[in-house]
């Protein structure tokens, strides 16, 4: 039980850390994603850490076995460097019995792992669709930010202000642009205020009030142009409701994908349970590959292990892409992929143990022989 304990923690330490290196790498990179969409005026600031939030689940079940593949690389890797597995075989533990424990530990990961894939995720998914609509059609105030040019939700207008109080904007300027790139002939104009607020009916629209102003019109190329100035003037800025947007599969739950019977649903179908199936085959492999001697020191394997997870993980996103494009099919899935890295995870093992080591000689024997 001591051995056992001491396995575990010493490959659960060194996967935490490579969990928390990987994780704020990624976390960084859609931060500063969700933070230029927001900058651009995609959606109010306030929702950003909303938005980084739900992206975790997703991160989450694409880090870990990398991170429990490494864990174990460098984990066993150190305890071959220092002779500590050399003591642990000599006193009668074997390779396949710290195999054994660290697919204990592979296991609860991949419970997690499958938890976030399979539920987790999707309704992230799912809940982050329903966050970026929920803020498109709230998109007023709260879209608006002073001092800064943003197109109007319609997409028919560009809106400046020079400040927000209490719901009043203040030194509005909108431009108000053609419908259609193509449409030279239709009318442009700008529009300057003293200031505005915005009405919001109960189709969803959205409508512009300002007050004090004036507006110049025109259309563009010509020397014709109208200006008038009004006390009180309106604009839509945003047209009613439509439709729910249409949902990426990654959002869709296991039982909606099962019933779109698309091969763009089996193929995230087999993805998501190739996460936690993923774990502990990888583990298989990682339990041989980390061994080394003194000499080679403990990151003496390690890229030769890292091009094996690369390869397999290239394989699985060349499996997923061929079910999307019916190149294989449906039922075949992704398993002929997890069953060659169990084969080689066997043979890796198998060659470090007694009766792996007499198939090997009595096969390289049967093979002098016979040349």
């Amino acid at each position: 039980m001591i051995v056992f304990r001491y396995l575990i923690r010493e490959v659960f330490r060194a996967q935490i850390a490579v969990l928390a290196v990987l994780i704020t790498i990624f976390i960084s990179q859609q931060f500063v994603r969700i933070l230029a969409d927001a900058a651009e005026g995609q959606f109010p600031g306030q929702l950003v850490m909303t938005l980084l939030a739900l992206n975790l689940p997703e991160l989450l079940s694409l880090i870990l076995p990398l991170s429990l593949f490494l864990g174990v690389m460098l984990a066993h890797g150190r305890m071959y460097a220092e002779s500590e597995m050399t003591v642990l075989h000599a006193v009668g533990i074997s390779e396949w019995y710290v195999t054994r424990v660290t697919l204990v530990l592979a296991l609860l990961m991949a419970l997690v792992a499958g938890a976030s894939a399979i539920w987790v995720a999707p309704w992230a998914q799912e809940r982050e669709y329903q966050v970026m609509e929920k803020a498109e059609s709230e998109a007023g105030l709260a879209a608006l930010v002073q001092g800064r040019f943003q197109r109007a939700a319609n997409g028919k207008g560009v809106i400046y202000v020079e400040g927000l109080s209490n719901g009043r904007l203040d030194g509005v300027f909108v431009a108000q642009m053609p419908s259609s790139d193509d449409n030279e002939a239709e009318e442009t104009a700008l529009v300057l205020a003293r200031s505005g607020r915005i009405i919001e009916a109960a189709d969803g629209s959205q409508r512009l009030q300002l007050t004090d102003g004036a507006r110049s019109s025109g259309v563009l190329n010509t020397m014709e142009y109208n200006q008038v100035e009004f006390g009180s003037y309106e604009m839509e800025i945003k047209a009613q409701e439509g439709e729910q947007k249409r949902r990426k599969m990654s959002a869709y739950s296991m039982q909606q994908l099962l019933d779109e019977r698309t091969p763009d649903a089996w193929a995230e179908f087999h993805w998501r349970l190739a996460v936690p199936i993923a774990l502990p085959l990888l583990v298989l492999i990682a339990v041989p590959m980390s061994r080394v001697n003194t000499r080679q020191g403990k990151f003496g394997k390690m890229m030769p292990a890292v091009l094996i997870y690369l390869g397999y993980f290239g394989l699985l996103m060349a499996g997923r892409k061929a079910i999307e494009n019916e190149a294989i099919p449906a039922a075949l899935g992704l398993w002929w992929i997890h069953l060659t890295a169990l084969v080689i995870g066997i043979l890796l093992i198998g060659k470090g143990r007694p009766g792996g080591r007499k198939l090997i000689a009595r096969f390289k024997g049967r093979k002098e022989l016979s040349a």
